[in-house]
């Protein structure tokens, strides 16, 4: 499902008129996007927990030369699903 189908989507299932509805998908993934970016949590009850886990340096090989190098530690989105949406998912 791309941004656009989730638009109409939302706009089917609610009566919005497809602005408000775009207007309302928007302002939820940024809400989602700077709470992970001021390395925040946000839990969707029924649906999942969004948060950020550091993920620690490495070293790893330059793919042209094949010289060792070190990548340095980020912090990286994840995304947990609860059981009843693992459930939902599986055949």
């Amino acid at each position: 499902m791309t941004k656009s189908q989730l638009v109409d989507s939302v706009q089917t299932r609610t009566g919005l008129t497809r602005m408000q509805s775009a207007d309302a998908v928007e302002a939820v993934l940024e809400t989602v996007q700077e709470v992970l970016g001021r390395g925040g949590e946000v839990a969707l009850t029924g649906f999942g927990r969004f948060s950020v886990t550091e993920r620690a340096g490495r070293t790893s090989k330059h793919p042209r030369t094949g010289e060792p190098i070190q990548i340095g530690p980020t912090r990286v989105p994840r995304f947990a699903p609860p059981s009843g949406l693992k459930q939902a998912v599986r055949p």
